[in-house]
């Protein structure tokens, strides 16, 4: 697996506490130091290799979009701020994600598993075919764990409020998010929303009518709102 060098760019204590936590719960991120402000992160970056900053707009000395504009070759940038009218200017330099604060883990998980999910669909067609081809995967917070998903395993997410619970073809987990989020980041990974509570894996789909869809042995209905989107896109296949 492979492990992203990270630094966090943050002049408030607490917020830099709390990504400090976030990233130490990450497998595959590695927290090479926590900078107070921009030099001492050019410092760093200086002297090390990073793969990957956490980045705060408002920072003492060299203001955070400042900052990223001065790097010839930057590493890869999370944007977190309180202040979401950056957002544009910060998706102009090719940031991964833009983070509101107070971020909750939930959605800062979202953004390291897109960081990942972009270096998968970048690795060379040439290198996949000398080698197995990687599986993509995705952790998930489950009762003070990160839990490995494999997205092949996947048979279809339900929303329960504020939880999802994501079905495989062994187990099921249960984890704290929104399935807005989960829908983002498997927008591009052969899944459909069917319904405003579930989402499905449309390669896993064992037969369907134009009211429900069957996958693994359940029932899942499709909701009116989605029910032209989803049957065009299965009577395509």
């Amino acid at each position: 697996m492979q492990t992203w060098r990270c630094i966090i760019v943050e002049d408030e204590p607490l917020a830099a506490e709390v990504l400090k936590d976030y990233v130490q719960q990450i497998p595959f991120l590695q927290l090479r130091g926590v900078c107070d402000d921009a030099i001492y992160a050019l410092e760093t970056l200086q002297k090390e290799p990073i793969d990957l900053i956490f980045l705060d707009i408002h920072l003492p000395k060299l203001k955070g979009l400042d900052f990223l504009k001065s790097l010839k070759h930057p590493p890869a940038v999370i944007i977190t701020s309180a202040y979401q009218e950056y957002a544009l200017q910060g998706y102009e330099h090719n940031v991964v994600d833009y983070l509101l604060k107070p971020i909750e883990f939930s959605r800062f998980l979202m953004a390291v598993n897109k960081l990942k999910a972009q270096q998968d669909a970048r690795t060379p067609a040439a290198e996949n075919a000398a080698s197995t081809p990687a599986r993509t995967y995705f952790f998930f917070n489950v009762s003070k764990k990160r839990v490995k998903v494999y997205l092949d395993e996947m048979l279809y997410i339900e929303s329960l409020k504020e939880y999802i619970r994501i079905t495989t073809k062994g187990k099921t987990i249960l984890t704290k998010f929104q399935l807005g989020q989960i829908e983002e980041l498997l927008a591009r990974n052969n899944f459909l929303r069917v319904h405003r509570s579930f989402i499905v894996a449309k390669d896993k789909i064992d037969a369907f009518t134009a009211t429900d869809v069957e996958v693994g042995g359940k029932l899942i209905p499709i909701g009116r709102s989605y029910k032209e989107l989803v049957l065009r896109a299965l009577e395509q296949d």
